[in-house]
Formats: C-alpha cells, sequence, structure tokens
C-alpha cells in the first residue's frame, strides 16, 4: 500500500491573535492559534498567554487536554484537588471530562501550548469562572 503524504508548514503569523473571551476567562488573555489536523485526524493546538491573575473558567474537554508550560509561572487545579504551580517545561495532562481550570501566578504571566481534540464537533464545555476565593494560591 503506497502512502500518500503532503508536509504542511503552517507559519508564525499566518493566523491573527485573538482576545480571550469574557465569558472564558478573567483577566487579560491571549489566544494564537496553532494548528488544526485535517481529518481523519483531530487534534488542534493554541498557544495561550495569560496575564498575571488571569485565568480560565472552570472547563473539561470529551478527549481531555494536554498543556505544555513554554513560559512564566502558572496555576493550575482540577475540581477537588489542590492548586498546583506550573513551569516553563512542565507537561499538565486533564483527563476526559475531568473538570479544571488553568492560568498565571497572581503576580507572573504564563503562556502555555493547549493541546486537545474534537468529539463531534465540541472541544470544550465550559462553566462558572473561578472565584476570587478559589484562585488564592494557599
Amino acid at each position: 500500500m503506497e502512502v500518500s503524504s503532503q508536509m504542511k508548514i503552517q507559519r508564525a503569523g499566518a493566523s491573527p491573535s485573538a482576545k480571550g473571551p469574557a465569558d472564558w476567562f478573567t483577566g487579560s488573555v491571549r489566544i494564537d492559534p496553532l494548528f488544526q489536523a485535517a481529518e481523519p485526524a483531530r487534534a488542534a493546538g493554541v498557544s495561550v498567554t495569560f496575564e498575571p491573575g488571569a485565568r480560565t473558567a472552570w472547563h473539561t474537554h470529551p478527549l481531555g487536554q494536554t498543556l505544555i508550560v513554554t513560559a512564566g509561572v502558572g496555576w493550575c487545579q482540577r475540581a477537588g484537588g489542590p492548586v498546583e504551580e506550573i513551569r516553563p517545561g512542565d507537561v499538565v495532562t486533564f483527563a476526559p471530562d475531568e473538570k479544571h481550570w488553568h492560568g498565571a501566578a497572581a503576580t507572573t504571566g504564563m503562556t502555555h501550548i493547549a493541546i486537545h481534540e474534537y468529539l463531534n464537533g465540541n472541544v470544550v464545555e465550559w462553566f462558572e469562572h473561578v472565584s476570587d476565593a478559589e484562585y488564592k494560591k494557599s
């Protein structure tokens, strides 16, 4: 069987940056699209930059999510667990449908690459914002 492949280079800046919507984020967040795999693959990736104190709302992913921290210091938490510190080089994996949030530390910004997969056209389900009391790392 002959396999046909086509290399594709997605040039930096080919897709515009977007501001993180207030329905999904607290604080200043920039989203830079990285890739959207062609079917039958279903993976997608974005680079997300959080200013100090910025964070996602609580959310889940039907097939889970992987974060690769590239700069700064951040925090993340799964429902029922402690707030965890994350730093460049750390890889965080959330299980399918695991409710969680992630973002920058209170005084330091953070950037991560987020990789997730689509299931029946859905990649994320958003819930309530993370309150200031929940956000504080003890």
